[in-house]
């Protein structure tokens, strides 16, 4: 089996407006505490050194993460929202497929068409519960402030078409899964109509799904299709979001 990591890293960084903040206790600084809870001295433990530590404070949507439908909407289709720790851990593990967008301009929308045009092109046939990652490249700028404004995004049409095909988990390399904020505010400047606001991401007032952001690396896939995709997400109690390390899997022997 050969694994792709498919995930950026949970840091600090530019590209993320949320910052990240973590405190590292070095084995040095826990000694003492390991001793006491062990009911020793630091000299007891090899060369007085103890364990190493990370406090880590941070949004459930820093770094690759799986958004619940809860993130979108308090109710979905009249119901209460599911968190992520309540969505169904069959729905993290299943086939992949990358549609490719990298060649759109930042900013612009990916339609119906645009998702009918690349199937045709690599000659796929979705299926219900393949995972669909969209690929804009955005990534490539992981870790500079122009991240945050980079890639494409999906409509509210193309997003509710995977699910009626029976997608249930899609994904994309951009810090969203609508597009930009920039672009979605200069829409709403020239329409005044609300519903482009976060448009995408607003199907799951009706229809329930799950979407990955931030992946990586969707370019360092052999082919578009023909492989595993594991992304289950961390099980937050309630939580909108859960981090998650996407990994493509390939079997060696095709």
């Amino acid at each position: 089996m050969k694994c792709i990591d498919l995930s950026v890293p949970l840091e600090d960084s530019p590209s993320e407006p949320l910052r990240v903040l973590v405190e590292r206790q070095s084995h040095l600084d826990s000694a003492s505490v390991m001793a006491e809870m062990l009911g020793a001295t630091v000299a007891d433990l090899p060369e007085g050194l103890g364990w190493a530590n990370d406090k880590i404070v941070a949004s459930s949507h820093n770094g690759t993460h799986v958004d619940a439908p809860w993130h979108y909407y308090p109710t979905c289709n009249g119901t209460i929202s599911r968190t992520i720790d309540q969505m169904p851990l069959e729905w993290f593990f299943s086939d992949g497929v990358v549609l490719n967008f990298s060649n759109r301009p930042n900013g612009s929308l990916i339609g119906v068409d645009a998702l009918i045009d690349e199937l045709t092109r690599i000659n796929y046939q979705l299926k219900p519960f393949d995972i669909v990652l969209i690929r804009t490249d955005a990534d490539l700028l992981w870790g500079q402030r122009e991240y945050f404004d980079a890639g494409s995004g999906m409509t509210a049409e193309s997003t509710a078409w995977l699910i009626d095909q029976g997608i249930r988990v899609m994904g994309t390399d951009a810090w969203g899964w609508d597009q930009p904020f920039w672009a979605m505010r200069k829409r709403f400047e020239e329409t005044r109509d609300p519903a482009v606001l976060w448009e995408a991401h607003r199907v799951g007032r009706h229809k329930e799904y799950c979407h990955i952001e931030k992946l990586a690396n969707l370019r360092s896939l052999p082919y578009p299709f023909g492989f595993k995709i594991s992304c289950f997400p961390v099980k937050l109690t309630g939580g909108s979001a859960g981090w998650t390390r996407v990994v493509a899997l390939f079997d060696k022997t095709k």
